[in-house]
């Protein structure tokens, strides 16, 4: 009989069998609702564009790499676009990356007349919408002289109010015992802050990088206004340009998605580790 009892208890009950099914139902219906549409650009950058225009929705046939050849044959510079797309990115992400982890640690952990007014008024900008710097921004860019170049398209953004809120919350989630062992031994708050908190908080840098690079990778409206040759434009004013003003080429078009896929997955790739380890991390503490 106590067998049987322990038995009963260890079997699922019927109601957490059926909660579970449709929980993983759901999750199926998400993950096509996220995984189709990029399996449709990847088919169609393997059509030729009268099969694409005929069969959007079928499979390649023929299977063809014409589009990838127009792209490669350099007709249009999309190697020069990935390459300033990369190059941009990544400078700004290094810039964010810099700024805010030295302006989050020092309202985390440093005390200054108004601290609490900066803070209030970074986060502030965070409900301001985008649009309204674009004219602001236009104009000390190009005062500056930066105009069609590589710093128009990665010092303006490279001060955000989310990095410096994000890094913050983070450190003050450090224990600060270890920072006050090392003040005791004779370390100053620069050599804490290199060579303490920054390793402590590796994972939330991970990403916070990985969200910069995607920003600044995707961004179209930006680089439009700023960028005026085609050898000097990212990808994604680039791609446009692929569109004619009577045809669309779209075999053409999902090829150069494609391609502007790549170097996101692998970035997410390298750093999902650490982007996993910040996402548990903060779980624990809350």
């Amino acid at each position: 009989m106590t067998a049987t009892v322990a038995d009963v208890r260890r079997r699922p009950s019927t109601r957490r069998i059926t909660a579970r099914a449709v929980l993983y139902a759901l999750l199926i219906v998400l993950a096509l609702i996220v995984v189709l549409p990029l399996v449709w650009m990847v088919l169609t950058s393997f059509k030729t564009d009268a099969d694409a225009i005929r069969h959007p929705y079928s499979l390649p046939s023929p299977f063809s790499l014409d589009a990838y050849r127009n792209l490669a044959s350099g007709q249009q510079p999309i190697l020069r676009w990935l390459w300033n797309s990369f190059s941009a990115a990544a400078l700004q992400t290094i810039l964010i990356l810099v700024t805010a982890s030295m302006g989050a640690y020092a309202l985390a952990r440093m005390e200054f007349a108004g601290k609490k007014v900066v803070f209030g008024l970074i986060i502030s900008t965070l409900l301001v919408p985008p649009v309204v710097f674009l004219i602001p921004n236009y104009l000390i860019v190009q005062n500056l002289g930066w105009l069609d170049t590589l710093l128009a398209i990665t010092v303006p953004g490279a001060a955000g109010a989310f990095g410096i809120f994000f890094l913050r919350q983070f450190f003050v989630g450090l224990p600060l015992e270890i920072e006050e062992a090392a003040r005791i031994d004779g370390a100053g708050d620069f050599r804490i802050f290199v060579q303490i908190v920054l390793p402590l908080a590796r994972p939330a840098l991970a990403t916070l990088a990985v969200l910069s690079f995607l920003n600044n990778w995707n961004d179209f409206l930006w680089p439009v206004y700023v960028l005026l040759s085609p050898e000097h434009m990212t990808l994604q004013p680039g791609l446009s340009m692929l569109q004619g003003a009577y045809r669309t080429h779209f075999a053409i078009v999902m090829a150069g998605a494609v391609v502007a896929s790549v170097p996101v997955l692998a970035v997410f790739a390298v750093a999902q580790r650490q982007i996993v380890d910040s996402v548990t991390g903060a779980a624990v503490k809350g």
